[in-house]
């Protein structure tokens, strides 16, 4: 299924900022932990006996009769990597060809394809990560035409295999986000696209697998990508259904109200969790809900980092 490219270009005028220091490889717009001469004020130090008089700053000389070097923060260009949950959760609801961005996937595909365009303008380089029960695709990062259309294929390839139900995958997303963590080398951004489901024994550990990319100096957004309706409000008709896990197809038959309360207190208390752990660790926490619509939800999030960083 060919992604709409005119749902993705309206954001190449959008400019999306790293709020913390980043490493680059070329001049950009991101800040750089590498102290130079180029665009912004950072500090005074100190002149040295012996190193260029260029950047004195004599006004400060003529008040204190001491000499001191203006240092200034290099801009740099940005390194992101875009990381997508692929696991069967993420299947939800049933996807419609004319409306992919209903689903959780097809929501985290098309908002990924979105950043790409922006992040090609900006000429800042991004790599994509997909992962479900293991790593299955961890690219390089990079900022070229070729690599973008490398990107919308494997893209465009998920939605193919979500069109097609293809084999049933759980998630172990603990596993797979402390790999990414030692994979990802350098300072970049890092973002998220996750129902932050896990269904192995280790699940209470996600959010520490989180804290390990904050831990290597990343920055991470974090999109939660729920169907807010059914999966955290629970909002089903009065008659019995048919529950299907669609991680290991177990089912269960019962009337949504008969436990429609306990539900929603055990969901406000994951999703309270998640809160308090994202601003505990400086995780910047999107919630997604997909009734929203695409476009609802990424727009103004990139329009309000815009003016705070």
């Amino acid at each position: 299924m060919p992604i709409n490219l005119k749902e993705t270009r309206i954001y190449s005028h959008l400019e999306l900022f790293a709020r913390q220091v980043v490493e680059g490889f070329i001049t950009g717009m991101h800040k750089s932990p590498f102290h130079g001469f180029s665009v912004e004020f950072a500090e005074h130090r100190q002149y040295n006996t012996g190193e260029s008089t260029r950047h004195l700053d004599w006004k400060l000389y003529a008040k204190t009769d001491k000499l001191f070097v203006k240092r200034f923060e290099e801009e740099t260009n940005l390194r992101c990597r875009i990381i997508l949950d692929v696991s069967s959760s993420m299947d939800f609801p049933e996807m419609d060809p004319k409306e992919p961005t209903k689903n959780k996937l097809g929501f985290s595909i098309y908002a990924a394809a979105a950043l790409m365009e922006l992040l090609k303008k900006q000429r800042d380089a991004y790599g994509l990560s997909l992962f479900a029960e293991d790593i299955q695709l961890h690219t390089e990062a990079k900022t070229n035409a070729t690599h973008q259309r490398l990107m919308y294929a494997y893209l465009e390839k998920l939605l193919d295999e979500q069109e097609k139900k293809a084999t049933k995958q759980q998630t172990f997303a603990v596993d797979a986000l402390h790999q990414l963590s030692d994979m990802i080398h350098r300072r970049s951004l890092v973002v998220i696209f996750s129902d932050m489901l896990d269904n192995s024994e280790r699940a209470e550990e996600l959010l520490t697998a989180l804290q390990h990319l904050k831990y290597n100096q990343h920055e991470v957004i974090l999109f939660h990508v729920v169907d807010k309706k059914q999966e955290v409000d629970f909002e089903f008709e009065n008659r019995p259904y048919r529950f299907i896990d669609l991680e290991s197809g177990e089912e269960v038959k019962l009337n949504p109200a008969e436990v429609k309360e306990h539900y929603q207190e055990q969901m406000e208390k994951q999703m309270a969790a998640l809160k308090l752990r994202c601003g505990q660790y400086g995780i910047d926490l999107v919630e997604a809900d997909i009734n929203q619509g695409f476009h609802q939800i990424l727009m103004p999030f990139l329009n309000k980092r815009k003016k705070l960083y």
